[in-house]
């Protein structure tokens, strides 16, 4: 009897002292390619960036400057479509209020995936990729665009990003 009760006693104070460890892991959800040709894993990205994009896109489609600016960085980096370069908070604010005068641009967001990715240094790039219905209306003509946006976020301000569009069929 006496070895069955210091069995339970061993056995409970064990169990107490064990502690329960919970791994979180990150969900890979595709691969990253960097100039140097380094594979680099892109693991499931932060929501909060996602509605940082949103808020970007609300803001635009608002015409609401003074948000654009409070999400750009000072240093931003644009790519667009056709070659276009814009570099700077200025010259950002600079280009939108000449495009949205003569094209007056409207986006509805499709999709938006977060993801980051480390570099080989161990910085984290966190970036939104975002799928946009788009429209244009160009000498009074309405112009339907699809576009993909990926932008990257550093500290709540959207560092740079790369547009890449087609014009819509007919049908779409």
């Amino acid at each position: 009897m006496k070895k069955i009760l210091l069995l339970l006693i061993s056995v409970s104070f064990m169990i107490s002292c064990t502690e329960n460890i919970i791994v979180k892991k990150q969900s890979i959800i595709g691969y990253d390619i960097s100039d140097e040709g380094e594979k680099r894993d892109l693991e499931a990205g932060s929501i909060e960036n996602i509605t940082l994009w949103d808020n970007y896109i609300k803001a635009h489609n608002d015409r609401d400057f003074d948000v654009i600016r409070s999400l750009d960085s000072d240093t931003i980096k644009v790519r667009g479509p056709q070659g276009q370069w814009v570099l700077g908070v200025d010259a950002h604010y600079d280009f939108l209020r000449q495009w949205f005068d003569q094209n007056s641009p409207k986006w509805k967001i499709k999709y938006a995936i977060a993801n980051d990715v480390k570099t080989k240094d161990g910085e984290l790039r966190q970036w939104v990729t975002a799928g946009h219905d788009m429209t244009l209306t160009v000498d009074g003509n309405q112009v339907n665009l699809y576009q993909v946006i990926d932008a990257l976020i550093l500290d709540g301000k959207v560092q740079e990003f790369y547009v890449h569009e087609r014009v819509k069929g007919e049908n779409e």
